[in-house]
């Protein structure tokens, strides 16, 4: 475990994997049930499942960014770049799909959008459309570069390893779905939804496990503090940043003053 991974980390990474595993899961109900709904394959999934399916993924991506934030702090200082590569794509991610599914969700209900002709070119989920587009372009390449940057954090114990190698199916399955669009075959999307639907959840299970494993060694000083570091100065006590500038003075001007 990484010197600088906190307990206020572990404890948002605990919260945030087993969030994302409970919404997906609470997120195949609407999904199956609008299935099996459907006249014909192709049609699209209708009221009331389809809301209660928006809602559940606008609730779903915070927690998967604050996921992405323990994974950071998580990240060994070799791999902190790529905890922050994550980060970021899971931002651009979240960012993307909230704007797209909070439009559908809000506004193609409205009686100035209502038959217009234009509509399902701009504001459906069927292809071709632009919001299809997006929210194509933020799972099948955000997500898939997100995880595929979270995978290098972890190694060593063979729970990690097992998340490395699920983050990397997972993204790469992701980046598959795009041979839908290339290919304008709407049924090889289904590729990237196993990437993120199916396997990301199982990763994100691994994930809560890992961190809930997790050793914290707190100071006694401070409960924030998960694991410290000895010093090269006698007397002087090595702090992490959870400690603030504060401690750090407090602690050398104890280590110097002189003693009686």
């Amino acid at each position: 475990m990484p010197a600088t991974f906190t307990a206020s980390a572990r404890r948002l990474g605990i919260v945030s994997a087993g969030g994302t595993v409970v919404l997906s899961v609470i997120y195949a109900i609407p999904l199956t049930a609008g299935l099996l709904s459907l006249p014909s394959p192709d049609a699209p999934i209708g009221d009331p499942w389809f809301p209660m399916m928006e809602i559940l993924i606008i609730l779903t991506m915070p927690v998967m960014v604050g996921l992405m934030v323990a994974v950071h702090a998580w990240a060994a200082p070799q791999t902190k770049v790529y905890g922050l590569l994550a980060l970021v794509f899971m931002s651009l991610l979240t960012g993307l799909t909230c704007s797209v599914h909070f439009v559908i969700l809000t506004v193609t209900h409205q009686a100035e959008f209502v038959g217009q002709s234009w509509l399902p070119l701009v504001l459906s989920f069927k292809w071709l459309s632009v919001t299809y587009a997006l929210d194509i372009l933020a799972w099948d390449v955000f997500f898939a570069l997100a995880v595929l940057s979270a995978a290098p954090v972890f190694s060593g114990s063979r729970l990690a390893t097992s998340i490395r190698v699920l983050m990397i199916i997972s993204g790469t399955l992701s980046l598959g779905g795009l041979s839908g669009v290339f290919l304008d075959d709407s049924n090889l999307r289904s590729i990237g939804i196993v990437g993120y639907a199916a396997v990301f959840p199982v990763a994100a299970l691994l994930l809560a496990i890992l961190f809930y494993r997790a050793r914290s060694r707190e100071a006694s000083t401070n409960p924030d503090l998960v694991t410290t570091e000895s010093s090269p100065v006698p007397g002087v006590r090595q702090v992490t940043t959870d400690e603030g500038w504060a401690g750090a003075a407090a602690s050398l001007n104890t280590a110097w003053l002189p003693q009686r």
